[in-house]
């Protein structure tokens, strides 16, 4: 009965033992665990951190860049309009040119003594003809 006493006891106490080395390693495992959960958690935190500034740099530089590609938009829509009315009206003014070129070539050889009264009064009868048709 002692001996089975003792045998008894023995294994409990091994058995507590290794029990015992099992909690404390499980016990090390967990901190260990612990400690690598908050190193990610703190390391997360840090990059969230990181993000959320480039965002907000990246918001802030969307925004500077939305502003001048509108102005620049607007600028392109002013040479549109500018280039649309040039070639609208291109050969009106170049006709008006040449116009002016022709009569700043008649006026300075009348200038120079020539005489324009016959050929004006054949302008004037053709000016008629061409008014009579209508």
């Amino acid at each position: 009965l002692v001996s089975d006493l003792e045998k008894e006891m023995t294994e409990a106490e091994t058995g507590e033992k290794v029990s015992q080395e099992d909690y404390e390693k499980t016990m090390a495992d967990s901190a260990e665990k612990r400690a690598q959960d908050s190193k990610a958690l703190n390391d997360k935190e840090a990059a969230k951190a990181d993000m959320k500034s480039t965002l907000e740099e990246s918001m802030d530089d969307k925004a500077s860049t939305t502003k001048e590609h509108m102005a620049v938009m607007k600028y392109i829509s002013e040479l549109h309009a500018e280039c649309d009315w040039l070639l609208q009206y291109f050969d009106v003014r170049k006709q008006a040119r040449a116009d002016e070129v022709d009569s700043l070539g008649k006026a300075r050889a009348v200038l120079s003594g020539a005489d324009y009264s016959l050929l004006q009064q054949t302008s004037l009868s053709r000016a008629r003809k061409f008014l009579h048709r209508f």
